[in-house]
């Protein structure tokens, strides 16, 4: 009998058991949907924890993977998909995608990042401070700084070709050094955007929370309209996207787009597979004592 006040040493199973209760912990921030690892945060979570970051922070970076980027991700090369597992935080841009969880099952919560820019432009950047932008065009910047009354916009124009280019993926990152900035916003497109992050994280040099936001400043700036707020509810906004540049967006919309169907079904049947597997290790199949 144990000693009054005298705390037992845990034995091999309790300390298995705290090591895995631990690890269930850790796991729970983060979801893995659809081949995809999301953080378990929403809007507000999101948005806080980019705010709350204090200036001169080590560098950390903001992917928001929608439909498109996560159709291409599983025929890309495994470099690429690494880019995504070194972010600091992966949200949802995609309604659609929500939708495809609720009926998996799943809870993901909805943070597009034309939203979250238009947030952090509106609510917490001081128009003093300095803001760095990576792409994007000359009218929009003029927009965007003309209207939240701007003062130190630090803007660089990439060339064409970034993905194929390192050397100008480098020059992105060499400029994010030289302009430091609270927010750095990377609107070049997916995967060039992400691969500038990862350089400025490899440099270990630069500072600040970077944006992975594509045209979100094109929407910022007026130049691409945002569809109604009732289509967005109804999950609608790819059409409205389709019917205002069906140029443009009809392969993406209804060639590229429905091959999320088949990224659901090998991600069901992974997902089948692994439960499986837990249940034979719950189970004492693999216990070798």
């Amino acid at each position: 009998m144990s000693a009054i006040g005298h705390t037992p040493v845990a034995g091999p199973d309790r300390r298995r058991k705290h090591r895995g209760d631990k690890d269930r912990r850790q796991q729970s921030r983060h979801l893995w949907f659809l081949n995809a690892t999301f953080d378990r945060v929403d809007f507000a979570q999101t948005a806080a924890r980019i705010s709350d970051r204090p200036p001169g922070s080590a560098f950390k970076f903001v992917v928001t993977p929608n439909v498109d980027h996560l159709v291409r991700l599983q025929t890309e090369s495994n470099w690429v998909r690494q880019l995504y597992a070194q972010a600091w935080l992966t949200v949802c841009d995609s309604r659609i995608l929500e939708l495809i969880a609720f009926i998996s099952g799943e809870k993901v919560a909805v943070t597009p990042g034309s939203d979250l820019t238009r947030y952090l432009f509106e609510t917490s950047i001081d128009p003093t401070e300095t803001v760095t932008i990576i792409g994007a065009n000359a009218k929009a910047i003029e927009t965007v700084t003309q209207e939240y009354g701007l003062k130190d916009v630090r803007w660089y124009e990439p060339p064409m070709g970034l993905r194929h280019n390192l050397l100008a993926i480098e020059q992105c990152a060499e400029f994010i050094f030289k302009n430091p900035a609270r927010f750095t916003f990377i609107c070049v497109g997916s995967p060039q955007q992400e691969m500038i992050a990862r350089s400025c994280l490899r440099r270990g040099d630069c500072e600040g929370t970077a944006l992975c936001v594509g045209a979100s400043l094109d929407f910022l700036a007026g130049k691409v309209r945002r569809a109604p707020q009732w289509m967005q509810r109804m999950r609608l906004e790819w059409l409205y996207r389709l019917l205002s540049e069906p140029k443009r967006m009809w392969r993406r919309y209804l060639v590229d787009g429905p091959k999320i169907a088949f990224v659901w079904w090998e991600w069901r049947k992974a997902k089948a597979q692994l439960k499986r597997l837990e249940k034979l290790v719950q189970s004492g199949v693999f216990n070798d004592e």
